[in-house]
C-alpha cells in the first residue's frame, strides 16, 4: 500500500466511522479553553474538566484572572499536575491577554507562543479549535497513533509528525484530523494495549500488519 493509498484510506474511514469528533475539554469561549488546554498538560481531560468549573466561576475572563494572585489560581487548580507550574503560567498568560493584546486571543502561531504556557501544540489547538485554521497540533496520542498506522515515517520529533500529517491531509480537514487521532489514541490505539482487534483501521495499519497477527 502506498502513502497516498494509506492515507486516503484512513481519512475515508474517518469521514465514515468519527463524522464528528470534537475536543473533550469542556469550555464556552476562547479563552476557557486556552486555560483548559494550558491546564491539559499530562492531565487527564477528565481531571481538567473537574476541575475548571470553579476556576471560570471564579476568573471568568483574562481581565479578572490577571487582577488575581497566583496562589489564587494554584488553590483552584492544585489536583491537577503541576498545580505551581500552570497557576504561573496562568497568571502570566492572562496579564499578557490583557496588557498586550488587549484581552483578544490571537490567531496566529507566533503571538500565541508568547504567552506564558502556550507552546506550539496549545497554540495549533487554538487555531484549529477556534479559528478553524489549518494547523494541527501533536500530543502524544497523535504522534503515537500517527507512527503505528504509517502514516508518518521515522519522524523523531512531534514538529516531524506535525510536517507530515500537514503535507498529507488536505487543509480544511486537519481541525478534525487532529481529533481523529487523538480520540482513537484514547480509546482504541491506547499506549500499552492497542485494541487491535476492535479496530476498523487495522486493515491499513502497519503497526497491525507487524504485530496484530502474532
Amino acid at each position: 500500500m502506498t502513502l497516498s493509498d494509506r492515507y486516503r484510506n484512513v481519512i475515508d474511514w474517518f469521514k465514515l466511522n468519527m463524522p464528528k469528533a470534537e475536543t473533550e475539554l469542556h469550555y464556552s469561549n476562547a479563552f476557557e479553553l486556552l486555560v483548559a488546554v494550558i491546564l491539559s498538560a499530562q492531565c487527564t481531560d477528565k481531571r481538567v474538566n473537574q476541575v475548571t468549573p470553579a476556576l471560570f466561576k471564579r476568573f471568568p475572563d483574562a481581565q479578572s484572572m490577571a487582577n488575581g494572585t497566583v496562589d489564587d489560581i494554584f488553590e483552584l487548580i492544585k489536583s491537577c499536575s503541576f498545580p505551581n507550574n500552570k497557576a504561573a503560567h496562568l497568571h502570566g498568560m492572562a496579564q499578557m491577554l490583557t496588557y498586550r493584546f488587549g484581552g483578544t486571543i490571537p490567531d496566529n502561531l507566533e503571538q500565541l507562543q508568547q504567552l506564558p504556557g502556550v507552546g506550539r501544540k496549545t497554540a495549533n489547538v487554538i487555531l484549529s479549535v477556534i479559528y478553524n485554521k489549518p494547523a494541527l497540533a501533536v500530543d502524544t496520542h497523535v504522534f503515537r497513533v500517527a507512527a503505528r498506522i504509517g502514516l508518518t515515517v521515522n519522524a523523531k520529533r512531534p514538529i516531524d509528525t506535525e510536517r507530515q500529517l500537514v503535507d498529507n491531509i488536505a487543509p480544511e480537514l486537519l481541525p478534525i484530523a487532529h481529533h481523529w487521532l487523538i480520540l482513537h489514541g484514547r480509546y482504541v490505539c491506547t499506549a500499552r494495549k492497542p485494541k487491535c482487534t476492535e479496530c476498523g483501521l487495522a486493515q491499513f495499519c502497519v503497526y497491525f500488519e507487524n504485530n496484530g497477527t502474532k
